[in-house]
């Protein structure tokens, strides 16, 4: 089947089509066209043409879109899920889940285009103002590009498509290059629900190429990107005075204090561990257990990763499939062989079958080796042990990530001391930092990025503030 992009409010196709197939056995998943230069222009004159309805549609006019979209996903439910999983390998249990996710971010993004709004400035608070009123209202930029990756395609572009044009925006959607029907998918989804002509512009093709025309374009106001650290770093010096934000990498880490109730941390360490095969930016990848738990929680943990089923994405009971491409799987299988050489202890799991890998339990990891130092983006955890928070305070600091973090523990005062200490941008009490609630500001420090996400804080980042004054 035929996906061709949206632009200005048309089908378009080029002479470069493109087979997106499932990473889990090569399938065939659909056909998408390759954009070029012209591709890009066009979305981006689209887009521009499309400003002047979006900035004099009303806040009332916008939410409605917004959320009959929301009410139109819903009744697509299976078919998106079923989209999601043939070009990314996603389990459908976890498509699914990722459809409803979307659905909420777009119902939050409807919500807050009611609630734009700017404030009143105390003008007689000075000498100079006495005399005059003023306030501030919020702005649309103009132009959004949104750049989203491979490993949550409807949700992660439903958390920069549905504030931008809540905020009165215009957009051109660069999905993956390896999952891009889902996106397109949405977009017949908006035009159906109203959305000008131009509104939203979803164009496909390698990253490298058309990211670097969005960077550079001169009608661009914004870029809006999640991905990788050295992608997000070159957008970051290229993009000149354009507004940017940034959701990049992260090597997440949680700590197991002695009093933490095993029966939540385990099961919850597990699945923040191995959804969606670890690729995603807040899986749990580095787990410090105290010495006293250590050997009980290694145990309770193995058995419970054991239990993991792997298979086919469209089995309903897989939970565990391929990562997006076997070269991903190779490098993270390289990664578990440096580990255990440098002198970590393989637990189990760690065997690879093409894409596929099965989830790899790691202990004593050196902390000068990749799995301790760089986001492994695959199914591998390392835990090691710890004999005072403050010792493991620093280890969790230990990275030059900074998205989120968490600890298991029934101790308030040791809870809020790392929730002080532990410099990420989200810090979980008693829940793995895999955790996202999508209404929740979320974005990180360091080399995690820069700028916050979910709809109410994304709007603020995809606004300006313009004042107002007036002298009777």
């Amino acid at each position: 089947m035929e996906f061709p992009m949206h632009i200005g409010g048309e089908l378009v196709r080029t002479d470069r089509p493109q087979q997106v197939t499932l990473p889990y056995d090569g399938s065939y998943a659909g056909t998408v066209f390759e954009a070029a230069r012209e591709q890009v222009d066009a979305a981006v004159e689209a887009a521009v043409a499309a400003v002047p309805a979006m900035r004099e549609m009303s806040r009332d006019e916008r939410s409605a879109i917004l959320r009959r979209a929301h009410y139109k996903l819903i009744e697509q439910k299976q078919e998106m899920a079923r989209a999601i999983s043939s070009e990314c390998g996603k389990p459908i249990k976890e498509a699914l889940a990722e459809v409803d996710r979307a659905t909420r971010t777009l119902l939050f993004s409807s919500e807050e285009a009611h609630r734009l709004s700017g404030e009143v400035v105390p003008m007689d608070a000075s000498p100079g103002g006495k005399g005059r009123w003023a306030m501030t209202v919020r702005e649309p930029l103009g132009v959004v590009a949104a750049i989203t990756p491979f490993n949550f395609p409807l949700n992660l572009a439903m958390h920069k498509i549905g504030p931008a044009l809540a905020a009165g925006n215009a957009v051109v959607h660069k999905p993956a290059s390896s999952t891009p029907i889902s996106a397109l998918r949405m977009a017949g989804i908006f035009e159906a629900c109203g959305l000008p002509k131009g509104a939203l512009n979803v164009i496909t093709g390698p990253g490298g190429t058309i990211g670097d025309l969005l960077t550079f374009h001169k009608n661009v106001a914004m870029i809006t990107f999640t991905g990788s650290t050295d992608v997000g770093l070159r957008i970051r010096n290229l993009a000149g005075l354009k507004r940017v934000t940034l959701e990049l990498g992260n090597n997440s880490a949680v700590i197991i204090d002695d009093d933490a109730n095993l029966d939540e941390a385990v099961p919850r360490c597990v699945t923040g561990s191995f959804a969606h095969s670890g690729q995603v930016c807040i899986s749990v990848q580095r787990i410090f257990v105290h010495e006293k738990i250590r050997k009980e929680f290694v145990e309770r943990f193995v058995a419970a990763a054991g239990q993991l089923r792997i298979g086919h994405p469209l089995d309903p009971e897989t939970d565990i499939s391929s990562l997006i491409t076997e070269k991903e799987a190779q490098r993270v299988e390289s990664w578990v062989d440096e580990a255990v050489k440098a002198g970590a202890t393989l637990v189990r799991g760690g065997s690879r079958r093409r894409a596929t890998m099965e989830p790899a339990v790691l202990t004593n990891v050196p902390p000068d080796v990749q799995l301790s130092c760089r986001e492994a983006f695959g199914p591998v955890v390392g835990i090691n042990p710890y004999t005072d928070l403050d010792e493991a305070i620093e280890q969790v600091n230990r990275s030059e990530y900074g998205l989120q973090a968490g600890i298991y523990t029934r101790d308030l005062e040791k809870a809020f001391r790392a929730a002080r200490r532990v410099h990420v941008g989200g810090f979980m009490i008693n829940e793995v930092p895999q955790y996202r609630a999508d209404q929740m500001p979320y974005g990180g420090v360091k080399m995690s990025g820069t700028g916050r996400e979910g709809p109410k804080y994304a709007i603020e980042e995809m606004t300006e503030v313009k004042l107002i004054c007036w002298k009777p």
